[in-house]
């Protein structure tokens, strides 16, 4: 479908909706004409016609903070497109995540928390607790895990709400640190939720 979007239906030009690859936050919306679709294809960093400079213009060439391409995408009618994109800084000129106050979704956060238990993974920063856990070894993660899910489980049944959502979220963590000590994601645990529901529908 990408090499069949209909620039001509809206004099050259198609709009162009960056989303972050990973959190699914809008971030911004731009416009691309033939050559700047081919210039992100090309470059591997997204790039739009300005309808203020006329010419092509690639997010990020005076502040550094560029969009790296991940995916394209056409819409049914080809006259659309939505990138996927990894942000390397603010994308808005006011320092913010997004152009779109309110863009993020309530479920990004996991993906950003995902992300960055990989990165303590590979980088090991002293005075982090993630690294201490990932030094300790998995068989202490998974005992925090069993610990956690314990103490979830009994907030559930004998405590209020709030205690409840701090144990969950205590269990979430450790979790995650425990899959990427397997060298695993949450977006692995995503994919295979995924296939069980396509499996079975009646879930």
């Amino acid at each position: 479908m990408i090499d069949e979007l209909d620039f001509a239906k809206a004099g050259g030009l198609v709009p162009a909706i960056v989303q972050h690859w990973l959190t699914g936050e809008v971030l911004m919306l731009g416009y691309m004409d033939a050559a700047a679709l081919e210039a992100t294809r090309t470059s591997g960093l997204v790039t739009f016609h300005s309808r203020s400079k006329g010419r092509l213009w690639t997010k990020g060439e005076s502040s550094g903070n560029v969009l790296r391409l991940r995916s394209l995408h056409a819409d049914c009618d080809a006259d659309a497109l939505l990138v996927r994109a990894e942000p390397v800084g603010p994308t808005c000129h006011r320092g913010t995540s997004s152009c779109f106050d309110g863009a993020r979704p309530v479920l990004g956060f996991l993906a950003e928390l995902d992300a960055l238990v990989a990165q303590r993974a590979a980088e090991r920063p002293s005075g982090s607790y993630t690294t201490q856990l990932l030094d300790a070894g998995i068989r202490r993660i998974a005992q925090k895990v069993g610990e956690e899910g314990v103490e979830t489980a009994l907030a559930a049944v004998v405590q209020g709400d709030a205690e409840l959502l701090g144990e969950a979220a205590d269990l979430v963590f450790h979790l995650t640190v425990a899959l990427r000590a397997r060298g695993l994601g949450l977006a692995d645990v995503a994919a295979v939720l995924a296939d069980r529901h396509g499996q079975r529908s009646g879930a």
